[in-house]
């Protein structure tokens, strides 16, 4: 590990990721939001080497 990969060395602001975790869900409770409002990614800018893998996760049996 680099110098600058040590978290002594990071400037910016640290958020604790359990606690990001737990105060958005309970925002979104708040707000009555569940994850089928949160829409998907439209896909109209997909490479088509994503879009093979995409296709070939659903013909295996998938559902991305």
């Amino acid at each position: 590990m680099s110098s600058t990969d040590k978290i002594e060395n990071w400037p910016g602001r640290r958020i604790a990721f359990k606690s990001f975790a737990t105060d958005l869900a309970r925002r979104r409770a708040e707000l009555g939001i569940t994850d089928a409002d949160i829409p998907r990614n439209s896909g109209t800018r997909r490479t088509a080497s994503k879009k093979a893998l995409l296709k070939a996760i659903k013909d295996a049996g998938g559902n991305w």
